[in-house]
């Protein structure tokens, strides 16, 4: 009996530890969350996509969503909440390409994908009318 509730306790301690702990932020931060879980999509945009237009797309993106309450201009990186989700955006050069990571975390630190793509895609479609302007 004594064994079995050794074991009961070694699994229990190895899930809760497994499952809790903490994210890193595409902007440098820390967040809880479960770390074995993708939170992240990356998207790479050749020219004539700079990265100010970029990053003036995912801000006006954020801001028709969501709230946008974070900002850095010397990094590039935005955070908003859309709904109860918290975003983290960031635009960066690669090799002379613009890279844009969004990261989407919920309320109790869980990841959200879907809502990442779909910023995702309503950020390229806005880089498209603005370089076609």
């Amino acid at each position: 009996m004594t064994k079995r509730l050794f074991l009961k306790t070694l699994v229990c301690c190895c899930g809760a530890a497994i499952l809790s702990g903490c994210v890193g932020t595409v902007d440098g931060g820390k967040r809880m969350g479960n770390p074995m879980v993708n939170d992240k999509i990356l998207s790479l945009y050749d020219a004539p996509v700079t990265m100010d237009i970029a990053f003036q797309s995912a801000k006006k993106v954020l801001m028709e969503i969501g709230n946008l309450y974070g900002e850095n201009t010397i990094t590039y990186t935005l955070e908003a909440k859309v709904d109860t989700r918290t975003v983290f955006l960031k635009v960066e050069d690669s090799e002379g390409k613009v890279l844009i990571t969004t990261q989407v975390r919920a309320k109790g630190g869980g990841a959200d994908l879907t809502l990442a793509s779909e910023i995702d895609k309503r950020i390229a479609i806005e880089m498209t009318l603005r370089t076609n302007e």
